[in-house]
């Protein structure tokens, strides 16, 4: 559960560096997946060491165009990003339904005539590497890590990181400066989908059934991961390191409400409700610790003639 909220929540720290905010995780998530699905059912005989990279490598451009298209009709034609995003959201989700019902259904269902909305099963060669037998951990979880660290590196430690930054803090200084801005705002929503279209790969091939399915909702094939990983951004201070332990968190909390729900009868809503909190709290405290900074600074500024009558009379 940890691993598509990872790649989500680093990818949603990018956006919002660069002070775009992107809603469309699912829709990128499905994107990801979808594309990556088409790559593996036209080169089924590839070698396992082909295609694995060729699926991780679909899902992540697929993500990526789904997330600069909002990127660029914001830059382009001023569209708020909130909306588009959102409207997306739903256009991906009747884009999946009708290809899972139609041009990529199991041939299966077609013959039993159940129309489950749901792919034949993939090639195994696509199958993402179990790292520990017995377990469900997977190469997944070492790339998702690793791309965290990779968008920290983008962001502090290269020159794109830079611009994207500055656009962020303030797009007039950095037009001011020679940045494009545009083209930035465009690059920032690319590249945070492209890591949620990556978790849509992995989604589809480090799973049991090894098809992607859905139950005709985003939520039944991506697990609400596009909407979780901002709440792990946002509770890791949107930095791509801290937001591996909490997307971790927020995956614990996750499996955890779903036994509860199966052992005790507790509703799964609960966990919704605390990842609600949980919000509610970070975007609070956050604003508290500015507010206390500026009457900090305002209580000093009052003292400060005081200090200097002091010293005149002295």
């Amino acid at each position: 559960r940890a691993t598509p909220l990872i790649l989500v929540g680093a990818g949603i720290t990018i956006a919002f560096r660069t002070s775009v905010i992107n809603i469309g995780g699912e829709s990128q998530i499905i994107a990801g997946a979808l594309l990556s699905t088409i790559a593996a059912l036209s080169f089924p005989g590839l070698t396992p060491y082909l295609l694995v990279p060729l699926v991780l490598l679909a899902g992540f451009i697929g993500g990526g165009i789904a997330g600069a298209i909002p990127g660029a009709l914001k830059a382009y034609a001023s569209v708020n990003e909130i909306l588009s995003t959102i409207m997306l959201n739903l256009i991906m989700v009747q884009f999946m339904n009708y290809l899972l019902r139609g041009p990529l259904i199991d041939p299966y269902e077609l013959e039993a005539g159940t129309r489950i909305p749901q792919t034949e099963r993939l090639s195994d060669n696509a199958s993402l590497p179990t790292l520990i037998d017995g377990t469900r951990l997977h190469l997944g979880v070492p790339i998702a890590v690793a791309a965290a660290v990779a968008a920290y590196f983008l962001l502090w430690r290269t020159p794109v990181g830079f611009r994207l930054r500055a656009v962020g803090h303030s797009p007039k200084a950095a037009r001011a400066a020679g940045i494009n801005v545009k083209g930035n705002i465009t690059l920032a929503l690319g590249l945070s989908g492209a890591l949620a279209g990556l978790a849509g790969a992995i989604l589809v091939f480090g799973s049991q059934g090894q098809r992607m399915v859905t139950d005709g909702s985003a939520a039944g094939f991506t697990g609400n991961a596009g909407f979780n990983g901002i709440v792990a951004a946002l509770f890791g201070g949107l930095h791509p390191l801290w937001t591996v332990p909490s997307a971790f968190l927020f995956g614990a909390l996750l499996t955890g409400a779903t036994q509860l729900q199966r052992v005790l009868q507790v509703p799964a809503s609960l966990a919704v409700a605390l990842n609600g909190i949980i919000v509610i709290f970070v975007i609070s405290s956050s604003r508290v610790r500015v507010r206390l900074k500026k009457l900090l600074e305002n209580s000093s500024l009052l003292n400060k003639p005081d200090q200097e009558e002091t010293t005149e009379a002295t």
